[in-house]
């Protein structure tokens, strides 16, 4: 393993190891267009180059001539045509293949249509109660209950250590608020 790897560094040359030169190295370095590459296995020559039975004209091979890395999968793809002269690729009687007739796939196309309404509507029913910060929202009831149990809480404690009612507490602050007037 490492005498071959040994071999497939040596024949690399200056522009497939520029992608592991210094940047200020690339600048002067010609770019070139990306074509599929071949290498000979034979030990002492590694000759690379373009394949020969393929087009290097990425458009013509059927790619993205934007990112020619990309596959040829593009929108709808009949992988039966892709692979028709392949003798392992079977498109008659396939093992778990279910035929649908037109009544069931109607069916089909019903129960999801009204599936995705649903969910679209509940995706929406929580992007609109996340954007809201008035109002009855969730966080608002959130603070509310945190903030009436703390303060049940301080209220009972209250009445255990002093004796006096959680209405006489209330009545108590009242009073020292102002809102009733004095007891004569």
């Amino acid at each position: 393993m490492v005498k071959s790897a040994i071999f497939l560094l040596a024949g690399m040359t200056s522009g497939l190891a520029a992608a592991f030169a210094p940047a200020a190295s690339l600048s002067s370095r010609p770019t070139f267009a990306a074509a599929p590459l071949r290498m000979s296995t034979a030990p002492g020559e590694a000759e690379v180059g373009p394949i020969a039975d393929e087009p290097t004209d990425m458009a013509a091979a059927g790619r993205n001539p934007d990112r020619p890395e990309l596959p040829e999968i593009k929108g709808d793809y009949n992988w039966d045509d892709a692979f028709a002269g392949d003798p392992d690729w079977i498109t008659e009687n396939v093992p778990g293949k279910v035929v649908l007739d037109e009544v069931r796939l109607a069916a089909q196309v019903t129960a999801l249509s009204k599936l995705e309404d649903q969910w679209r509507k509940e995706r929406l029913q929580v992007e609109y109660d996340d954007a809201r910060i008035l109002g009855w929202t969730g966080m608002a009831e959130t603070y509310n209950s945190r903030f009436a149990m703390f303060f049940l809480v301080v209220g009972l404690l209250t009445e255990y250590w002093t004796g006096v009612t959680i209405p006489g507490q209330i009545e108590e602050m009242l009073r020292v608020g102002g809102f009733i007037g004095p007891d004569y």
